[in-house]
């Protein structure tokens, strides 16, 4: 069972997210934000490693742009050696990495151009882990989009999507349950007819659920995971006190914590925390693991 936070680090004085404004896109500009991202990248992937931490979610936004039609310097070519250097790095410590695409990608939008867009945005993240050398377990989750009314015809009209998509980003596609539209059982359903791991986002079910017993549910979704796919991935959080239903708590709630283990811990699953302080929760929560040996 490994623990990983998302795309920052606020211990170590840099971000991997560095962006900047469209108007001001030049491939310098692009070469000089991409160098300091990467070079983020791997400062931040040491100091998991220092702190037990072997997962983590790489920041759609390293190298900015990419999916857009401004962008036609060859980045990957330029950073060849850059992300090979991170992918050996990965796969020495056996770091389980994903990401996680921004909320316009949606796969089974009714507009042309937004489902295109999705794609390019689809291929840029599968390059990436690509030019890393990473192997099937490295996953790109995604949420399953709009309903617009009609959510079976929403679903089918992901399902007929998802079936035309290239294969270097289907063997790295998965989806998770949201807060809102789509429970885990529409994303089991889903998986059906495609064979698409589902990624299962404990809070959100708790927020949306169809009142299942959230143990057998798991059980059925790590099926959904094949030896290739690697563990199943999980995310975690809990509520910020005081906060609108659905705000992703400041720290971790050990207690709560807790009580999720003891449902997942025969799971062999990979947590990602969604926590807002990052690093610190993750650290704090290698230490429950280390301590129930479960890691």
């Amino acid at each position: 069972m490994k623990i990983g936070y998302p795309c920052i680090n606020n211990s170590i004085g840099c971000k991997s997210s560095r962006t900047f404004r469209l108007r001001n896109y030049s491939p310098e500009k692009l070469v000089e934000i991409v160098s300091g991202n990467l070079e983020c990248l791997h400062r931040t992937l040491l100091f998991n490693i220092e702190n037990s931490i072997f997962s983590f979610r790489i920041t759609s936004d390293l190298v900015p742009f990419a999916s857009h039609k401004v962008c036609s310097y060859n980045w990957g070519k330029h950073f060849r050696e850059d992300f090979k250097r991170l992918g050996d790095l990965i796969s020495k410590n056996k770091i389980r990495i994903s990401m996680h695409p921004d909320q316009f990608v949606i796969l089974n939008a009714q507009k042309e151009d937004i489902k295109f867009n999705s794609i390019r945005e689809l291929q840029y993240h599968a390059s990436v882990m690509d030019l890393m050398g990473l192997d099937q377990k490295a996953k790109i989750q995604i949420h399953v989009g709009g309903v617009y009314g009609d959510k079976k015809t929403s679903i089918e009209r992901f399902i007929k999507v998802y079936k035309t998509l290239d294969n270097k980003i289907k063997n790295r596609l998965v989806i998770e349950n949201d807060e809102k539209s789509y429970k885990a059982s529409d994303c089991l359903y889903i998986s059906s007819k495609t064979g698409i791991p589902v990624l299962f986002d404990y809070f959100h079910h708790r927020l949306n659920n169809n009142g299942e017993d959230t143990g057998e549910l798991i059980k059925t979704i790590v099926s959904t995971w094949k030896r290739k796919d690697g563990p199943a991935m999980m995310d975690y959080s809990s509520q910020l006190h005081g906060e609108r239903r659905g705000r992703h708590a400041m720290k971790i709630d050990l207690t709560d914590f807790k009580k999720f283990l003891n449902i997942v811990k025969d799971s062999d699953a990979d947590i990602m925390l969604e926590i807002k302080d990052k690093e610190k929760s993750a650290i704090e929560a290698v230490k429950i693991l280390k301590k129930e040996k479960l890691i």
